[in-house]
């Protein structure tokens, strides 16, 4: 008869905690110190770096050209220091902050045409693969036609110099939009475009809740483009327009700045329409980051 092998009393199992009580509670006050993460020195959060590590290279960059520029003796009118463009874009403020105020309005107005024109062209052409076969082909060809060669004719039938580059820039930030937000719009969930079809939803009810809310991030993003475009399309139109006068743009001070030799001025100008750029596509982006932070993958989990 084979031996059975000798009980051995193991341990007793630790002491349940109570029913509902959080798994924590049971942890030592050390172990619940070492459970939270440790805050994150301010120099290393993404919110601070992403802001001060493109400052940190501006101003190397902008060291090294004074330094160039100091150790080689160049003179303003071949390159000017970063400290000659300060100096001149303080005394000739006045002057370039009208002429800055102009580009501006022409952009914002060039950028809203085109946001408006673009959504809309957007709709006729995701109603039918037809009329996108059809159709689309168009704005391709007025996006690779240079308006450098459409603006004189623009100019000559329109006679307002305003309106003539408005809608020059508009022309070159209309195609972004019409191909973003039109991908968008194609671009829904087999599954949640057969459950509204299941459902018999209309046409309005499948755009409005269904294609729209998918085109966003599309839209968006042909924003941040768009905006971008319609700055230089306004100072291209600006250029081939040519008109002087009090109600100028940038665009006329850079080349009057070219013929008197006055480089440091076409610098400073140079700097305020980079500058407007940035501030555009900050703002894009911070409309992007509200409209998609509480539900779209692409936002979720930033800072």
């Amino acid at each position: 008869m084979s031996r059975l092998p000798a009980y051995r009393p193991q341990s007793a199992p630790p002491a349940a905690t109570a029913v509902g009580a959080h798994p924590l509670s049971a942890l030592p006050a050390a172990a619940k110190a070492q459970a939270k993460p440790a805050a994150q020195p301010w120099l290393l959060q993404a919110r601070v770096q992403r802001v001060l590590l493109p400052a940190l290279v501006g101003l190397v960059l902008l060291l090294v050209w004074q330094g160039v520029v100091t150790a080689l003796d160049m003179p303003p009118y071949l390159l000017p220091s970063p400290l000659q463009v300060f100096q001149t874009l303080l005394s000739d403020w006045d002057v370039l902050v009208g002429a800055l105020w102009v580009t501006v309005k022409i952009t914002l107005l060039a950028f809203g045409l085109a946001t408006v024109l673009g959504v809309l062209i957007s709709f006729v052409l995701v109603q039918s693969k037809r009329i996108e076969t059809a159709l689309f082909p168009y704005a391709v060809l007025l996006q690779v036609t240079p308006i450098v060669s459409v603006a004189p004719l623009i100019i000559i039938w329109l006679q307002d110099p305003m309106l003539s580059t408005v809608v020059c820039a508009a022309l070159v930030a209309l195609f972004p939009i019409i191909s973003n937000t039109t991908l968008g719009l194609r671009s829904v969930e087999p599954d949640l475009d057969a459950f509204f079809t299941l459902h018999r939803a209309t046409r309005w009810q499948q755009l409005l809740r269904l294609r729209i809310p998918s085109a966003l991030p599309y839209f968006f993003g042909g924003l941040r483009i768009s905006s971008g475009l319609a700055l230089i399309g306004a100072v291209v139109a600006e250029f081939v327009a040519g008109t002087g006068g009090q109600g100028t743009g940038l665009a006329y001070q850079i080349m009057q700045a070219g013929f008197q030799l006055n480089i440091p001025r076409m610098f400073a100008a140079l700097f305020l329409i980079s500058l407007t750029g940035v501030v555009l596509f900050v703002l894009m982006a911070w409309c992007t980051r509200s409209a998609l932070r509480g539900w779209h993958t692409s936002e979720l989990g930033r800072d």
